[in-house]
């Protein structure tokens, strides 16, 4: 099966926290990942995961730079997945197709059982996070 091209998110809180949604369709529905989705056909991947994000979460994204691509197969689905690193302000609001959405700490992560490729993901975006604009960049 060919994999269908997808987007990630690992949203980063300027004190450390990540954003996490908890899946409402399968794939592995409730369990804690992050945001994203299938990019529809004529979406830049960069505009598939600013969508997702405000779909799942209502939260407007800042996308900075590519983390990682990765194949993830599981349950007959089959996603080859863009991970980007991006910023947001403001508390999520669970929408589209997660149950829940929330800001979750570094010493939480352990209690939200995310699986290893989720984690690895967080850990090398956690070096690529984007520069936040101050008013002297404007």
């Amino acid at each position: 099966m060919e994999p269908r091209l997808a987007v990630g998110a690992v949203v980063l809180r300027e004190d450390g926290a990540v954003l996490l949604v908890r899946r409402a369709r399968p794939p592995a529905v409730g369990s804690w990942t992050l945001p994203g989705g299938k990019v529809e056909e004529g979406e830049t991947p960069e505009l598939a995961i600013a969508r997702e994000v405000l779909e799942e979460t209502g939260l407007r994204v800042e996308v900075g730079p590519i983390v990682e691509t990765l194949v993830l197969e599981r349950e007959g689905f089959s996603y080859r997945i863009v991970d980007f690193v991006c910023i947001a302000r403001g508390e999520p609001i669970a929408a589209d197709d997660v149950s829940a959405a929330r800001w979750v700490l570094p010493h939480e992560w352990p209690s939200f059982d995310l699986t290893p490729e989720v984690l690895r993901v967080i850990d090398r975006a956690r070096t690529l996070r984007p520069r936040e604009s101050t008013p002297s960049d404007r």
